[in-house]
């Protein structure tokens, strides 16, 4: 049989195995919740969409151009104005195959090997994953309850300085942070627009999960803070809508967007996509978005009232104010990555913290999704892995959990 090996490039990583389906217990990925998802008024959005338009997908891009789907980016306008308080214009705004693509085309743009990228010390694996493969030197700066500390920031920049060296830009998730959930405070949204500045950063915001808050109040995105155009802002109608239509979109001045459409190669992101949401969203979004964040919420309760009858004060957790992640951490003695092993063999899938996270320590912490098992599930699937985190460390000690005050 012929051997693929031989040509392939250095180092391209393992390589998959066969998908044999989703584990019994799924607490990895970012999937959404089917409960709540609007199968019916999706049908009907696209069936209007092609009844009216359908011809059109004989042509690339539409009657669009290649930034996508014009009421879609028209929709964003408007959107993005209410959510975000960003000021922009059609011409502004980028569709994209999810964000991850918009991500990729960003970092293309403004990336070689060697460069300096600022980002959180806990953070999204994708991004992590990304500037390894780009050989990109990445800063860490801790967070706190508010987000990344500015304190810390400021120093590092300071010390970038004094060795002649330049980072290219700042990557955070601002709002409802992956995967810690925290919340970036305004003060510090206006800090750390003044140190890119200063510094002469540009600044990529990742708001993927900006709109599953609880309250429905969240600060200005850092975009609309944003005077000397220095912020690129990422987002994604995948974690409100639908993970699978793969529809993210980049919102940046056109000076960039240019730039990004001539490294956008694919012939268009997927259209019918685009134009069911367009034809969904005006109408739907918005009471859509309070169910859906209604129903997180109470997933949420759920996972934390099983963590805690069945770990106790053997972890520790903060309770996040929106989004569809928990992140845990437990004492010295447990190692995540060995009890991910474990506890895939029982049918529980967990992401272990040394993937979400540059921190020292990051292997007692693990990421869990709650947004797509159902509520029978996410109860289960804690006492399976309480069974196998107990027969694999000890932990926790079965008949003297205490449950949170």
């Amino acid at each position: 049989m012929f051997d693929f090996r031989q040509l392939m490039v250095d180092e391209p990583g393992p390589p998959q195995a066969p998908w044999s389906g989703f584990p019994k217990y799924n607490f990895v990925g970012g999937h959404g919740d089917a409960g709540t998802l609007p199968v019916d008024k999706l049908i009907a959005a696209v069936t209007r969409a092609l009844e009216r338009e359908g011809r059109d997908l004989a042509t690339y891009s539409l009657q669009s151009g290649p930034q996508g789907y014009k009421p879609l980016r028209e929709y964003l306008v408007s959107k993005l104005k209410r959510y975000t308080s960003i000021d922009c214009s059609t011409d502004n705004i980028m569709l994209t195959s999810g964000s991850l693509q918009g991500m990729d085309l960003v970092n293309s743009a403004l990336l070689n090997k060697g460069d300096i990228v600022i980002v959180e010390e806990s953070n999204y694996g994708g991004a992590l994953s990304r500037f390894r493969k780009l050989g990109v030197e990445m800063i860490a700066i801790a967070l706190d309850s508010e987000g990344m500390r500015m304190d810390l920031l400021e120093n590092k920049l300071g010390e970038l300085d004094k060795k002649g060296l330049q980072a290219k830009f700042i990557y955070t998730i601002p709002t409802v942070h992956n995967p810690t959930a925290t919340i970036l405070s305004s003060e510090r949204r206006q800090q750390m627009l003044k140190l890119a500045a200063r510094h002469n950063l540009a600044i990529v915001e990742d708001e993927c999960y900006a709109d599953l808050v609880w309250s429905g109040e969240r600060p200005a995105a850092l975009f609309a803070l944003d005077t000397d155009e220095r912020v690129i802002h990422i987002g994604s109608f995948s974690k409100t809508v639908a993970p699978a239509l793969r529809v993210g979109y980049v919102v940046a001045p056109w000076s960039l967007i240019g730039q990004l459409l001539t490294l956008k190669t694919d012939a268009g992101s997927g259209a019918v996509e685009q134009m069911m949401l367009a034809e969904f969203c005006p109408e739907h979004f918005d009471n859509h978005l309070t169910t859906l964040n209604a129903e997180l919420r109470q997933k949420l309760d759920t996972l934390v009232a099983a963590l805690d009858r069945e770990f106790g004060t053997s972890v520790s957790y903060t309770y996040p104010p929106g989004g569809i992640f928990l992140w845990v951490t437990f004492p010295d003695g447990v190692n995540t990555t060995e009890l991910c092993i474990a506890a895939n063999k029982a049918g529980v899938a967990i992401n272990p913290g040394e993937e979400w996270s540059l921190e020292d320590g990051a292997d007692k912490s693990m990421r869990l999704c709650f947004a797509h098992p159902d509520h029978a599930q996410l109860d289960a699937g804690v006492v399976e892995l309480a069974k196998v985190c107990h027969a694999q460390f000890g932990i926790p000690e079965f008949g003297a959990n205490k449950p949170r005050n």
